[in-house]
C-alpha cells in the first residue's frame, strides 16, 4: 500500500486504509454523495464518493478497513481522493498497525519515566495517590498508555497522552529545581495527573473521539472527580491538600476562555499551565513542520498561532 504522506495531485490509488467517517449529503443539484475519511499511520485523506450507489460502490460502514481506488485531486488547498471502487476488506489483508498513528517513543521507556518520578514523591499522601492510579489500578493504565491527548490539534495518537503527561512533568521538574517557591511534590503530581480524564472524554482508537462524558464535563472537570474519589479511598488524606491538588486541575488550560473552570491561584498551577501550554504549542509546531516535509520555507497562516509560519534555515 501507499501511505497518505506519499500521495501526491494527480496519483491513482488502489489500496487499502481505514475509513474514519463516512456521511452521506447532497450536492446544490440534490444529487446524493458519500463524504469519507480515510486514515492510516501517516494521516488523514479526505474523500468523495460522487455516486454511492453505483457499480463497484460495495456495502460499508465507518471504522471498517476498506479497499478503495481513485484518483487524487486537490480541492480548497488540500489533496481530496476521488473514489471510483470500494469494496469492504476482510481480515487478514491488512495489518492494523499500519492504520494507527503511534507515538516515536517506546511505551515501556516512557512509563519505567513516569514510575521515576512516581518514585521521587516524598509526601505520603500524594504518593499513595499516584500509585493508586498509575501502578494498581491495571484498567485505567492500559487506557492511559493507549490514549492520545487530544482528537485534533497536538499529540493525537496512541501513546500521546502518556508522552505529553512526560514532556509536562519533566518541564516541571526543571522548574521546581529553577524556583524555590515551587512545592515539587504537589507540582509534579499535579502532573502526571492534569490530564487523567481524557482516558474518558476521548474513546480508543480507531474513533478517538469525544465521550458523551466528554461532551458533557469535559476531561478537566473528569479529572477533578477522579482525584477526589482516589483521595477518599486514602485514610486521612488532607482536605487542603486535595483542595489544592484538585485546583492545579481545574486551572490547567489557564483562562476561563480555554475551558478552565478556574484561573491559577497557586504557584504550582501557574507553572503546570506554562508547561502544558508549551509542550501543546511545540508539539503542534512539530507535527505542522513534519506534515509539510520541508517541501517550503513558508508554510502560510496558521490560525492557532495567528501567525504566517516560517521553517527556520540553515545557517
Amino acid at each position: 500500500m501507499r501511505f497518505i504522506n506519499e500521495l501526491h495531485e494527480g496519483d491513482r490509488i488502489n489500496g487499502i486504509y481505514l475509513c474514519k467517517q463516512r456521511q452521506s449529503a447532497v450536492t446544490k443539484n440534490g444529487k446524493p454523495y458519500d463524504s469519507i475519511i480515510l486514515q492510516d499511520k501517516t494521516g488523514v485523506l479526505d474523500g468523495k464518493i460522487w455516486d454511492p450507489n453505483s457499480l463497484g460502490i460495495d456495502e460499508f460502514d465507518a471504522l471498517d478497513y476498506i479497499e478503495v481506488m481513485g484518483d487524487v485531486t486537490s480541492f480548497a488547498g488540500a489533496m481530496q481522493l476521488n473514489v471510483k471502487r470500494v469494496r469492504k476488506a476482510g481480515e487478514g489483508e491488512y495489518n492494523p498497525a499500519d492504520y494507527l498513528p503511534v507515538s516515536e517513543n517506546s511505551t515501556d521507556d516512557m512509563y519505567g519515566q513516569l514510575l521515576k518520578m512516581i518514585e521521587s514523591i516524598k509526601n505520603p499522601y500524594l504518593s499513595a495517590l499516584l500509585k493508586k492510579l498509575f501502578v494498581e489500578d491495571k484498567e485505567f493504565l492500559k487506557s492511559f498508555e493507549g490514549h492520545s491527548a487530544a482528537k485534533t490539534v497536538h499529540h493525537g495518537f496512541i501513546g500521546g497522552l502518556m508522552e505529553h503527561t512526560l514532556s509536562v512533568t519533566k518541564l516541571c521538574n526543571y522548574m521546581a529545581g529553577a524556583y524555590p517557591l515551587l512545592n515539587r511534590d504537589l507540582l509534579i503530581t499535579a502532573c502526571l495527573l492534569h490530564d487523567v480524564g481524557k482516558t474518558r472524554e476521548l474513546s480508543s482508537f480507531p474513533l478517538n473521539d469525544y465521550t458523551d462524558e466528554g461532551q458533557l464535563l469535559g476531561h478537566i472537570i473528569i479529572g477533578a472527580q477522579m482525584i477526589h474519589d482516589l483521595a477518599k479511598e486514602i485514610p486521612d488524606f488532607p482536605i487542603d491538600l486535595e483542595n489544592q491538588l484538585v485546583h492545579c486541575i481545574l486551572a490547567h488550560h489557564g483562562e476561563l476562555e480555554y475551558g478552565s473552570p478556574k484561573k491559577p491561584a497557586l504557584a504550582e498551577a501557574v507553572a503546570l499551565n506554562l508547561a502544558d501550554n508549551t509542550d501543546a504549542r511545540m508539539e503542534t509546531l512539530t507535527e505542522i513542520f513534519a506534515a509539510d516535509k520541508g517541501k517550503k520555507e513558508w508554510l502560510g497562516y496558521n490560525r492557532l498561532f495567528e501567525s504566517n509560519l516560517r521553517r527556520t534555515g540553515d545557517f
